[in-house]
């Protein structure tokens, strides 16, 4: 019997998740901080799209999104009017995960061309807004018990970036636990 396409949606996000961590060990070895904050977002690009599908309830929709998403097609509202972004479905996690805005953010700087890739001579978190710099010395103290302040560098804190991923890749393993059980995000 042919795996359901909700089967294979769950088993394509946990392959691309034993990747990354695998990626991240081999990143963090040699001191490649730029990438593994890639691998962080790719993590988190996973978790927000389960955290998504979890939203919705029309199940029909729910299965067109895991259609789309297993054949390669990019996802549309339910009316099909205007494609799903990822600032939609950052923003809706935010609402249970906090710091997903602020490592999607940090974590976009390291996925596209910009002055980040330039973090060993121009520390990524001189750009920070005070308020973004706040948010993530509080949920890196947290979550991690990592101490930080208005001078703290990225290279003091890539000690704790495995612990991160970590974090983020057990919050994507309960969401697609969830999806295997038809649950729906609780309100």
């Amino acid at each position: 019997m042919a795996d359901s396409e909700l089967t294979m949606f769950c088993r394509q996000v946990r392959k691309r998740s034993e990747e990354n961590r695998k990626a991240l060990r081999l990143l963090h070895r040699s001191a490649l901080t730029g990438n593994i904050m890639g691998i962080l977002r790719q993590e988190l690009d996973s978790m927000v799209r389960c955290i998504f599908l979890l939203s919705v309830t029309d199940t029909q929709y729910r299965e067109r999104l895991v259609h789309d998403a297993v054949t390669g097609i990019s996802w549309r509202t339910k009316d099909g009017k205007r494609k799903v972004t990822d600032r939609d479905m950052v923003d809706l996690s935010c609402g249970l995960h906090g710091w997903t805005q602020n490592v999607y953010a940090f974590g976009c700087g390291f996925i596209h061309l910009s002055a980040f890739h330039d973090y060993s001579d121009r520390d990524p978190f001189d750009s920070l807004t005070p308020q973004d710099r706040r948010d993530i010395a509080h949920y890196l103290n947290y979550y991690h018990g990592v101490a930080m302040d208005h001078t703290t560098k990225l290279r003091d804190i890539e000690f704790v970036l495995p612990a991160v991923f970590e974090k983020i890749s057990a919050n994507l393993e309960c969401y697609v636990k969830s999806l295997e059980t038809g649950s729906d995000l609780q309100p």
